[in-house]
Parts: structure tokens; sequence; C-alpha cells
């Protein structure tokens, strides 16, 4: 089995990735950037798997090809060659992500329930979940993207690419964006 099948969920499952691999039980709890009131455990399924390929705090700016994208938006932001998703970090992070000893969880899928409008971007439970096993170690990040055909672009600073993308009729999503350098910074 090649890792890009590992790390995703099995039929049943869902995964939640972590740089601790000492969890034996996941608690729901309303995280300090919580934009709800709502105690949650978070996990994601197969499709938003790749979005957790990173350390927990890298900040990350994702986008990918939909039926609804612009042959000129993906020529523009994903470019030639370039499949149908492209991951962009910054310089900064490029060792951490080389380093960092991330763990995934695979959580039985029955306790949870889709989460986001208008497009699922994570599944939550709300009671307290038991791994369905030990975390399994996720390895080389850069080789698991490169194994699952997605772009990862460093570059300086998020923010142009991030503006970009967002106008776009790319789907995206930016994660812990709060930790990108200040526009205009390099």
């Amino acid at each position: 089995m090649g890792r890009q099948v590992l790390m995703r969920p099995e039929p049943g499952q869902v995964l939640h990735f972590s740089e601790d691999p000492t969890i034996t039980r996941f608690v729901p709890h309303v995280a300090a950037t919580a934009q709800q009131a709502e105690a949650y455990v978070w996990a994601v399924d197969a499709d938003r798997s790749p979005d957790y390929w990173f350390p927990r705090q890298c900040p990350r700016a994702m986008a990918w090809t939909t039926d609804r994208t612009a042959d000129a938006d993906r020529e523009r932001i994903i470019g030639p060659g370039g499949g149908e998703r492209v991951h962009a970090i910054e310089y900064a992070w490029l060792d951490r992500v080389r380093t960092v000893e991330l763990y995934a969880y695979r959580l039985p899928a029955q306790h949870f329930s889709p989460f986001g409008t208008p497009e699922l971007h994570a599944m939550v439970a709300t009671v307290p979940v038991e791994p369905l096993a030990p975390p399994e170690p996720v390895g080389d990040l850069l080789a698991l993207h490169e194994e699952a055909g997605i772009q990862l672009r460093v570059l300086p600073n998020l923010w142009a690419f991030w503006d970009a993308v967002i106008e776009s009729s790319l789907g995206f999503s930016g994660i812990r964006l709060r930790h990108a350098q200040p526009k205009g910074e390099r």
C-alpha cells in the first residue's frame, strides 16, 4: 500500500492529524480560534485530508479545480503541468514541513457529521471519540504531496497568491493564515 492510500481514511473512517502521538480519547472542545460556540471533535474525510498534510500552525493557501473552474483561472493559478490542485506555503515554514513528526488518527466515521457551507470542509463529532488504533506516522510530507499529484509551492509571502485564488473560480481553503508573513513582507 502506498503512502497516499495510508494517509486518507478508509471507508467508515475519518482522520485527525496531530503532532501529538499520545492522544487516547478525543473530547469535544471549543477551539481558541473557533468561529462557532459549539464544542466539537474535528476530523476530515478523504477529500480534505491533504489540507492537513502540514505542521499544525503552518499557514497554507490551497486551490483546486472544480466543475465551475474557468480555464483561464486554472492556467493562471495552477499552471501548465500542475495537475488539479496546488498548496502554497512560505519559505519560513519549509524546514518545519520537512522535519515535523505528524501523526494520523483513524476515527470511526459514524460519530461524525459534515461541517461547512456552502462547501464541506470538515467532519465534526459532539461526543467523545476513541481512535480505532494507535496513530500512524504520516512520514515525508513533500513525498506525500508528490504521490498525490498535488503541487506544493513555496513562496516568500502567501498574500498575493491568496488574493488571486479567492478572486478566481477555483475551489480554495486557507488555514492558519494569521501565521503568514504580513502583506508586502518577504
